[in-house]
């Protein structure tokens, strides 16, 4: 899918990208060459020679007399320069191609552009840029499987349940796991987390971001609250015309955090129900977080929306209180 509409900072921070790829592919090329001719000093000399034949070349088809024989002579002596530098290369364990840049993308020079249309390394780069952009005050970095603890459950069955929030915890834990390691856009389901304020959804649905990301994947994670500013923005001209809403759709994995804390409108409700069912036409899986039960998403957002989530995601139930009062409590303990 190509998509179309990036604002100017996001074209901006691509141009500024592929002009350091090429800059970087170029620079390294004459750091070669520079040793080469350190090593061969005549290596020089014959490129000037080269050059010169060419020159010579072009004079002798435009003089007319004698050009056949001007054309043999000067492509011979070509061939035995040509051969010469070859010569040197092989001395100095090198070839051809290691005096001259090596581009990232060999179809456009890292340009952008092949023809004047747009290239697909450009393409890529202005979607990783604008993930990047929507990613932005993400904490990341921050979350991880092994930064999980199931210390602050309880290990007792809570009243009315047959199982204790710990093994609930550790069961989901593994699961979050799997999910990323084996994480691919034609197979992976959508999940939907649901549980009380502190219990771990945010960390876990983090540490599933930051690992499909390490594999390449093109992962969007944002707040609902955030998202939806962004899109009102766009949406009614509040800020330079951006594309957030096809990001969304098309990306490998989008994460929506805190579904539910967003201020409530027609257009909130709407745009989260649109992006929820357009990647679900699109089989392209989701993740979302939420503090509310069925029948709350129910009634906040429509029968509609709570059938398309009950159908077609799995829930994690998460169990326990809530996670920073029982650090708080289990440091206070430790002293």
């Amino acid at each position: 899918m190509i998509l179309t509409g990036y604002d100017r900072e996001v074209y901006e921070a691509a141009g500024r990208v592929l002009r350091e790829r090429r800059r970087t592919a170029e620079s390294q090329a004459e750091k070669r060459r520079a040793v080469f001719y350190s090593v061969c000093p005549e290596v020089e000399e014959l490129e000037r020679r080269l050059a010169k034949t060419a020159v010579f070349s072009a004079k002798a088809v435009l003089g007319g007399k004698n050009a056949k024989e001007q054309l043999e002579r000067l492509h011979e002596e070509n061939r035995s320069l040509r051969s010469r530098i070859s010569d040197l290369l092989r001395s100095v364990n090198m070839k051809a191609e290691d005096l001259e840049p090596i581009y990232h993308c060999e179809k456009c020079r890292d340009t952008g552009y092949v023809d004047g249309r747009m290239c697909s390394c450009l393409k890529i780069v202005l979607k990783e840029e604008a993930y990047n952009r929507l990613n932005a005050l993400t904490p990341l970095s921050l979350s991880t499987f092994e930064g999980f603890s199931l210390d602050y459950y309880p290990d007792q069955p809570e009243h009315g349940s047959g199982r204790s929030p710990r093994s609930a915890m550790r069961e989901i834990l593994q699961n979050c796991r799997k999910y990323a390691e084996t994480f691919s856009t034609a197979s992976s389901q959508n999940l939907i987390m649901q549980g009380a304020t502190g219990l771990g959804k945010t960390h876990l649905s983090l540490a599933v971001a930051n690992e499909v990301l390490q594999k390449g994947y093109g992962v969007v994670y944002c707040s609902v609250n955030n998202l939806i500013s962004r899109l009102e923005n766009e949406h009614f001209g509040r800020e330079e015309t951006g594309d957030t809403g096809s990001l969304l759709e098309s990306c490998d994995l989008l994460i929506l955090d805190d579904l539910g804390t967003e201020f409530r409108s027609s257009f909130s409700v709407a745009a989260i129900y649109n992006i929820v069912n357009t990647r679900l036409l699109l089989r392209r899986p989701t993740i979302i977080s939420t503090n509310l039960s069925m029948r709350e998403l129910q009634d906040r957002y429509s029968d509609r929306f709570a059938s398309r989530i009950a159908g077609n995601y799995v829930r994690l139930m998460f169990l326990g209180h809530d996670n920073r009062m029982q650090k708080l409590l289990y440091r206070h303990t430790k002293k």
